[in-house]
């Protein structure tokens, strides 16, 4: 996905807002196979953060990740690995807006679908 991203703060607040849809989005689908499966509403929060901050800030991570790894003496080393990352000023800030963008969506798609599904349910369980 080669979404063109603003650079700084509010490229980092796009990537968070796509990141949110994509917790969403995965909460959804997940929900949906626990439901079927009869899960808890924990393992469909649990396994859809996990898969959503995966595939949401996931390139970033490992960038962020292998630039710490990496051995950046020579100056031609360090120019390449900078120039893969989109903005390598604000990777830091774009990780961690992700992940809690990502775990947010999951939330919204709890609370929506969590009280959606509250309302439906007649049974009386004592």
């Amino acid at each position: 996905m080669n979404l063109e991203l603003h650079y700084g703060l509010l490229g980092s607040l796009e990537a968070a807002l796509i990141a949110l849809a994509v917790g969403f989005v995965v909460y959804a689908l997940w929900w949906q196979v626990c439901r079927r499966a009869a899960l808890s509403h924990g393992h469909a929060i649990g396994v859809a953060s996990l898969v959503a901050v995966v595939i949401a800030a996931g390139v970033d991570s490992w960038k962020m990740f292998s630039l710490g790894m990496v051995r950046l003496e020579s100056p031609l080393y360090a120019r390449l690995a900078l120039a893969s990352i989109h903005d390598p000023d604000q990777l830091g800030t774009r990780v961690v807006l992700e992940i809690i963008g990502a775990l947010f969506g999951v939330g919204l798609g709890w609370w929506l679908f969590s009280s959606r599904h509250l309302e439906n349910d007649t049974t009386d369980a004592p």
